[in-house]
């Protein structure tokens, strides 16, 4: 009997905001901040804080990947030209914005149905509860939910970068 192999979250497909097929591990061995974003929420804003850890910490080994989503309430509603123009212009978005994506459902994304599997600080995992919910994945495979509440700077999240940064 053979033994399943367990695919790594880094090696699940999804698409690149060409078009193309990529994973997390063309991202290499970065400390990385999945997050579902849209341009219409009241949680966008959040687009400034993230765009601040990928300058504080992107020359360390570390990265911000943004899936646009558009399954909560219609607030991602662009094509990708316009998504990736809104963030440049509006936030100065340095870190990759890849094609949209559904995260919850039957159509979920694959690597968003993984994720789902992680659980928050409170023990719960399962669906995503809105626009900007957050995945910390260490090189190491271990990944931190943190809810769409949490806001990207906030120091439990810094934590874990700096603890999963290379010395």
């Amino acid at each position: 009997m053979t033994t399943p192999v367990q695919t790594s979250l880094r090696d699940i497909p999804f698409a690149a905001a060409d078009g193309s097929e990529t994973t997390l591990a063309d991202f290499g061995d970065k400390v990385l901040l999945v997050v579902n974003v849209a341009s219409k929420c009241g949680l966008t804003p959040q687009y400034e804080q993230l765009e601040q850890l990928q300058r504080e910490y992107g020359d360390r080994g570390f990265s911000v990947v943004g899936f646009p989503c558009n399954q909560f309430m219609g607030q991602e509603p662009g094509s990708m030209d316009d998504i990736l123009e809104y963030c440049s212009t509006t936030w100065g978005v340095s870190f990759p914005v890849v094609d949209k994506v559904k995260v919850n459902g039957g159509k979920a994304a694959p690597l968003y149905k993984a994720l789902k599997k992680a659980e928050d600080a409170e023990g719960n995992h399962g669906p995503i509860l809105w626009n900007f919910e957050k995945f910390v994945l260490t090189p190491e495979g271990v990944v931190h939910r943190f809810r769409p509440n949490v806001k990207p700077d906030d120091a439990a999240i810094v934590r874990v970068i700096e603890e999963s940064l290379p010395a």
